[in-house]
């Protein structure tokens, strides 16, 4: 009968020994944990292994031979292989495979939401400060500077200053 089992794998080499498994037909799932990276100023998702050198597979061992998935490319070992394997229930699966995409679906939402908040503002724009040490001040929004930041014009002693802030403590002024 199929069910799911836990292979341990070589340091750093997951993806391997799931390419390999797949061209003997055996399925594999690799869980991933998705964060948020900015680089240069541009977010992105990166995708890092949940459980580093582990590899869940779905076979029967009564079909595929135990031995033929330990000479696989990649293989250390199937975790608790000793006279009777420990099959993983499917609920367990099914549980990891919803929070990973859920925390995928998060970490979209977040870098989306970023994306609109920082354009809602265009050069020009009438801005008044919502928190921090200029709050209800009013400026002039200048230019956007990476996702989270931009350049704001205002009046402070009697010249007008260019300061860089956080577009989550700005709003825009309605004409």
């Amino acid at each position: 009968m199929k069910a799911w089992y836990l292979l341990y794998c070589k340091p750093r080499g997951e993806v391997r020994a799931q390419q390999n498994l797949a061209m003997q037909g055996i399925e594999t799932y690799l869980p991933t944990l998705s964060k948020k990276v900015t680089l240069k100023g541009e977010s992105t998702i990166k995708k890092t292994h949940l459980f580093p050198s582990y590899v869940f597979i779905y076979f029967d061992p009564l079909e595929t031979s135990v031995s033929r998935i330990h000479s696989t490319r990649g293989v250390v070992r199937i975790v608790g292989c000793k006279e009777i394997m420990t099959p993983i229930h499917d609920s367990i699966i099914d549980a990891i495979r919803k929070r990973e995409a859920s925390i995928l679906a998060a970490v979209k939402n977040n870098i989306e939401g970023e994306a609109t908040l920082a354009n809602r503002f265009s050069p020009g724009d009438k801005v008044r400060f919502t928190q921090g040490p200029f709050v209800d001040l009013e400026g002039i929004f200048s230019e956007k500077s990476g996702d989270k930041r931009c350049h704001i014009l205002f009046e402070l002693m009697g010249k007008q200053q260019r300061i860089l802030v956080g577009t989550e403590s700005l709003e825009v002024v309605s004409p």
